[in-house]
């Protein structure tokens, strides 16, 4: 349910985004060079918690723009769960009816009271169905657009991220001094060691 929520405010902040782009200049240019900052520190403190969530949400205190489309897709999600949660439960109550009714019949000993019954039951089911057949055509349109918008937010997350995760490499490049005299150190050891005479 949160994943389609998640994906529908994906959808509405996209939205957002293109509406205010030509108008808005980004707030945050450089999360990792404005701050040993913000990114830095999320990538620090990392351990099994998702990255791209927590850089993702160190842009969103510097960027007004992010915040709002975050908080308008968390709104929208909570709602969709609301929408879906009311019809979720009607339709729940009545497939369960059917499979008791079928269950219940199945143990009545005169097999042409059962089969009149069984008979009976699928008539009514049948006509629920097709009662409700533009119900469960809706809820399918709202799972599939919860789908979208939330491989569209997920999209959207990952290639605002990329960037940032450029600047924190390119502010902690890795030189080879270290491992390159460590080696020495070891090498000269194994030089050392080779020499010894086993007494």
């Amino acid at each position: 349910m949160k994943k389609i929520l998640f994906a529908s405010a994906l959808a509405l902040s996209m939205l957002s985004c293109k509406e205010n782009k030509s108008g808005n200049t980004p707030v945050v240019e450089n999360a990792v060079d404005n701050a040993e900052s913000s990114v830095s520190g999320s990538l620090k403190s990392y351990r099994k918690d998702n990255m791209i969530d927590k850089i993702y949400f160190e842009l969103m205190k510097n960027d007004k723009n992010l915040k709002a489309l975050d908080d308008r897709l968390t709104h929208l999600f909570e709602e969709n769960g609301k929408v879906l949660g009311i019809y979720g439960e009607t339709l729940h109550t009545s497939e369960s009816f059917y499979a008791d009714a079928y269950l219940q019949a199945s143990t009545v000993k005169d097999s042409l009271l059962k089969q009149q019954l069984e008979k009976e039951i699928k008539i009514n089911a049948d006509g629920y169905n097709q009662k409700i057949s533009k119900v469960k055509e809706l809820i399918a349109k709202v799972n599939k657009n919860g789908d979208d918008i939330n491989n569209l937010y997920t999209a959207f997350k990952i290639r605002k991220t990329l960037p940032e995760i450029g600047k924190y490499q390119n502010a902690h490049p890795m030189k080879t001094d270290s491992l390159e005299n460590f080696i020495k150190k070891q090498n000269q050891l194994l030089d050392e060691l080779k020499k010894i005479e086993i007494k």
